[in-house]
């Protein structure tokens, strides 16, 4: 493979394998250091936490959220998870009222202490979409795929050079045998 080519190649190869990385890292290294990560599904936080976004949780204690808070909470029995402000704390029934900030009204029903996951930290906008994409059929089968494809992108050359060594050798022998006498099977 020419120099030229080869530095093209590994210039590519390279920037992808980086993009892969940090994408692994956005959405699942972050747990490492007590961040949970969860796709912004509705408009209902606009413009705090835009539709399609990723937001990243740190658990909290109850006891740590005060009124103007947004919290990120189980919605319901089906383990919908919702992200809302606080507008109200009471602490001796152990409850919170939350309302979204582009909703006109709070939300029906109070949050139990023991449904908080925790606080948002910060977002990142539309890296949410990419994530649903990836973590569910198809596109979870498409970026399995794309990993594939990297690794063998990432051993071509070397694959290359090997085959190319091999190559090499095998001339050097037939042409060290076809110097050495006469080829097999005359006399």
């Amino acid at each position: 493979m020419p120099k030229t080519i080869r530095f093209i190649w590994n210039a590519v190869t390279t920037v992808l394998a980086i993009l892969v990385v940090a994408a692994a890292v956005l959405l699942v290294g972050v747990r490492l250091v007590g961040l949970t990560p969860f796709v912004v599904l509705s408009g209902s936080m606009e413009p705090t936490y835009p539709t399609g976004s990723l937001i990243y949780v740190k658990q909290v204690d109850p006891q740590d959220v005060e009124v103007g808070d947004p919290i990120t909470f189980v919605l319901n029995e089906d383990l919908t998870v919702a992200t809302h402000r606080v507008v109200e704390v009471n602490e001796e029934e152990g409850w919170f009222r939350t309302k979204g900030d582009a909703n006109d009204s709070p939300d029906g029903s109070p949050v139990l202490f023991e449904n908080l996951i925790g606080v948002p930290q910060f977002c990142i906008p539309k890296l949410g979409y990419l994530t649903d994409y990836l973590t569910n059929p198809p596109g979870m089968y498409i970026g399995w795929s794309v990993v594939a494809v990297l690794l063998i992108l990432l051993f071509t050359p070397e694959l290359l050079k090997w085959a190319d060594k091999a190559d090499q050798k095998a001339a050097a022998k037939k042409a060290a045998a076809q110097e050495g006498g006469t080829p097999k099977g005359r006399k």
